[in-house]
């Protein structure tokens, strides 16, 4: 299993299917900050809140020169249904394959009730304009998190 990449690190290049048809590429990203972050599935209490919280705080990462993509293993339909429902306005990456997830170190063994599973670790990366990773929070706790990237992102 790949690790995470650590702070400091060239940030693993991706190209994803994206809602609306479009691609999301880390190239195309290229001297912005980006805030990565990766949620298990679209519409689920946690997944949906965590949206929420980097949908209601946009405005504030583009100011400071971010831009925010969610990715999970879900596919580009189930991210136009999720974006339009809470009408989040910044960009959702498809990765079925897990390709990226696994890039990321993000598709891990995980347990609940003693059965163990494969998953996606609640991970998020700040990348910064030249593409190294500054920052990474793995293990994700939702509340108050968007505005701890936030902070960081400012600071970068």
């Amino acid at each position: 299993m790949p690790q995470m990449p650590q702070e400091g690190a060239t940030a693993p290049d991706f190209d994803l299917a994206a809602d609306g048809g479009r691609r999301a590429r880390l190239a195309d990203m290229k001297g912005r900050k980006i805030v990565l972050y990766f949620y298990p599935k679209d519409d689920t209490s946690g997944c949906t809140k965590e949206a929420m919280e980097f949908n209601a705080l946009r405005a504030d990462f583009d100011a400071a020169g971010a831009t925010i993509l969610g990715v999970s293993a879900d596919d580009a339909k189930s991210h136009d249904k999720f974006k339009a429902k809470y009408d989040l306005a910044f960009a959702l990456g498809s990765d079925p394959e897990k390709t990226m997830l696994e890039a990321y170190g993000v598709w891990v063994e995980k347990s609940m009730y003693g059965r163990k599973y494969m998953g996606i670790e609640r991970s998020t990366f700040l990348i910064d304009a030249e593409g190294r990773v500054a920052k990474v929070w793995p293990k994700v706790k939702v509340p108050g998190h968007a505005a701890e990237v936030l902070a960081a992102a400012k600071a970068i």
